[in-house]
């Protein structure tokens, strides 16, 4: 077998390893809009060869409007109580990777039920990735404003205290995404898995 060939199974067979550790539980992405949650969600879903569910899109298909409708019709508390429902849904369906919104994971609520059913990611983004991914977006009610620079400041100083809670912290920058990918997965296998050397050094 080549080395290539071996690094695939190699690589098969681990993502089989924290497949199989998770159980009936979920891997629940959480950070900041613009952090790559959905995109990373979907990649560790197929490696895992598990669904993948963006809670967002759950939340619009439940409420039957976009979330800038959501907002701008009802409120943000509003959003906020289908947001937490949506999730707790989400989280009895597992196992599968879930992506959240931005402020999911502020709620005490759903970050009880994250802990109990799933494993956290946070991916974790500066400033100025986040405004590079998401400036020319018309989709975040909480960037509509004449500052969004300064409102992605104040939310990650509200924010990350809480998010660096969850299980798990992924650094998520501007390289390939199947880096983050890996870098996810390694994490989790080392957190999930009783993860034994490939090779044992039995030099006295």
């Amino acid at each position: 077998m080549s080395e290539t060939a071996s690094q695939a199974a190699s690589s098969l067979s681990h993502d089989a390893e924290i497949a199989a550790a998770l159980g009936k539980r979920c891997i629940v992405l959480i950070g900041m809009m613009g952090a790559g949650k959905s995109t990373i969600g979907r990649r560790i879903a197929a490696r895992l060869r598990l669904p993948f569910t963006d809670a967002d899109t759950e939340i619009e298909a439940a409420a039957g409007m976009s979330i800038p409708d959501i907002f701008e019709t009802h409120g943000e508390p509003h959003f906020r109580d289908g947001e937490a429902r949506v999730i707790a849904r989400l989280l009895d369906s597992g196992p599968a990777v879930i992506a959240t919104g931005g402020g999911a994971f502020m709620r005490e609520e759903t970050r009880s039920r994250i802990r109990d059913k799933a494993v956290s990611i946070w991916l974790k983004a500066d400033a100025d990735v986040i405004m590079k991914r998401v400036r020319r977006r018309s989709d975040r009610p909480l960037l509509q404003n004449a500052d969004p620079e300064g409102t992605v400041s104040r939310l990650l100083g509200e924010r990350e205290p809480v998010y660096g809670t969850a299980d798990l912290t992924i650094l998520s920058r501007d390289v390939p995404h199947d880096k983050i990918v890996d870098e996810c997965l390694a994490a989790l296998r080392a957190k999930l898995c009783a993860a034994t050397p490939d090779k044992i050094d039995a030099t006295p």
